[in-house]
């Protein structure tokens, strides 16, 4: 009785805290769960989407896993873009979604070196075991691996380096992946590990440094995107409008692979 009241009281924060957040010229618009790597390139494509169709839509940002668990609970979210697409899948297999959706892009993560940091800016992350062992490196963000992909993705590329262990003790986590960005840029970190498309975004990055971490240092980072039980027509319209040229174009400025490139 009390693990369904309290379910059921999350689900009306999320539900609440949407509302709130809503200008009354998106009230009624679908609602869409997003993750964070999609902030800023997301908005761009859905105000291009308000141009060409004079429809809107209401996003929330956050990350994959919470949603997740929010979505299985019944959160009224339409449409769910997931920077991993197990948690597609898996919400596929318990019914809560109209089909296995589609693949709309593979993410990319970036080392950030804040102005002032000491760190060098090494794609393969060498410098940091050593950073750590002669005081350079204090703090370092990361979104949380525990819910966040960008997390999990930052743990096994700082472990094919060979600098984990060291870092942990240094390590401070981001609820996703665009809060570890907050944190990495803050000044009290050294450095951090965040989406490359937060780190291309215009503005979001100021006078920090980034580069992009190779592939081979971690698994994909495979973004699928579904429509949900509960989702109407304006959401259809919207998860369509994501796979055309227009959109595609926005994701890859970004720095996201498409599928079919």
């Amino acid at each position: 009785m009390i693990s369904r009241w309290r379910r059921a009281c999350r689900l009306f924060l999320v539900a609440a805290l949407a509302l709130l957040a809503t200008p009354p010229a998106f009230a009624g618009a679908p609602l869409v769960a997003a993750a964070s790597d999609l902030r800023v390139a997301l908005d761009e494509v859905a105000a291009q989407f308000a141009r060409e169709t004079g429809s809107t839509v209401r996003i929330v940002y956050g990350s994959s896993g919470n949603f997740r668990r929010q979505i299985a609970e019944g959160a009224p979210f339409e449409l769910f873009m997931s920077a991993d697409e197990a948690l597609v899948f898996a919400l596929a297999k318990e019914g809560r979604t109209l089909d296995d959706g589609v693949l709309y892009a593979t993410g990319r993560i970036a080392l950030v070196v804040p102005e002032g940091s000491a760190l060098k800016l090494d794609a393969r992350l060498a410098d940091l075991a050593a950073a750590v062992a002669d005081g350079r490196l204090r703090k370092f963000a990361i979104a949380n691996p525990a819910h966040a992909p960008y997390g999990r993705a930052a743990q096994e590329a700082l472990t094919a380096a060979g600098a984990w262990d060291a870092i942990v003790p240094r390590l401070v986590y981001g609820e996703n992946v665009a809060q570890a960005a907050q944190f990495a840029l803050s000044g009290s970190a050294q450095g951090g590990i965040v989406a490359l498309s937060l780190a291309l975004a215009p503005g979001v990055l100021g006078s920090a440094r980034y580069v992009p971490i190779p592939e081979d240092m971690h698994r994909p980072l495979k973004q699928r995107m579904v429509l949900t039980r509960l989702a109407g027509a304006g959401a259809g319209a919207f998860y369509r409008h994501l796979q055309q040229p227009a959109a595609r174009a926005v994701l890859e400025r970004y720095g996201f692979t498409l599928p079919g490139d």
